[in-house]
């Protein structure tokens, strides 16, 4: 992903797996402490769908050891490793862990994928007494007035046809989500940035409906957007404020 000079923005929507972690917005730090406080104790915490490892890292600061899990292995080879965060390629529906093993399973960003019955035994099988299952995930991004206007016009609009129906599962904050287990109310937060363009160029480039929008041929209409709004942008290097509201479903299994 690049800037030429006159603000237009070039190539940004080719992304892979380093792109994914440069560019995903890191969580606040009261989620994993609220994950934490909310588990029955701190001895091990496994993140189901950890992509490139941004929750997981932050469940190492309070967890003795963290299990991050993702089927890709782009993602899992560009995820921090720490003393007590490791990582393994495997999909959420075949958790290679024992009985009884964990007090916390973490799905971020990830559960709209996964087959849920089969995903759900496998917490019910690893599960230890009293832990907890945490859904989480991030909404659209909002940006500032003068950027938002044209951000939601190619989100809803442009881009929207080529999301999968998954998505509307995130839109709407899991809500929709089958949840057979005893639920409890998570804190509100929220994930605050001040990006410059590039950031947040490089990050809507991770999106799955940019991709596919590539893919299909409609790089024209990427790049019209990208143009749009460096132009309501300013100077490329100004950081705006982006914003991502934090929805969970939480729970006792």
């Amino acid at each position: 992903m690049s800037i030429e000079r006159g603000g237009r923005a070039v190539n940004w929507f080719q992304a892979g797996g380093q792109n994914y972690a440069r560019f995903r917005p890191e969580y606040p730090p009261a989620l994993a402490a609220f994950l934490a406080a909310a588990s029955p104790d701190t001895c091990f915490a496994v993140d189901v769908g950890c992509g490139s490892g941004q929750l997981a890292l932050q469940l190492g600061a309070y967890f003795d050891s963290v299990l991050g899990l993702d089927p890709s292995a782009d993602q899992i080879a560009h995820a921090p490793v720490s003393e007590r965060v490791r990582y393994a390629q495997a999909p959420a529906e075949h958790l290679p862990l024992p009985g009884r093993s964990t007090s916390l399973v973490a799905a971020a960003q990830a559960a709209h994928w996964f087959d849920l019955p089969a995903f759900y035994a496998e917490v019910r099988r690893i599960a230890r007494a009293g832990a907890v299952l945490a859904l989480v995930s991030y909404g659209v991004p909002q940006l500032d007035e003068e950027l938002d206007p044209r951000f939601a016009h190619f989100y809803r609009n442009e881009i929207g046809p080529f999301w999968p129906p998954e998505r509307q599962l995130v839109d709407r904050g899991y809500a929709d989500l089958d949840f057979p287990f005893a639920e409890f109310p998570p804190p509100a937060m929220a994930i605050q940035k001040a990006w410059s363009l590039a950031e947040l160029l490089g990050y809507l480039s991770t999106w799955s409906a940019v991709k596919h929008a590539a893919q299909a041929g409609h790089g024209r209409l990427l790049e019209g957007f990208a143009t749009d709004l460096a132009a309501r942008w300013g100077d490329p290097e100004t950081k705006r404020p982006v914003s991502w509201p934090i929805n969970m479903r939480t729970g006792i299994v």
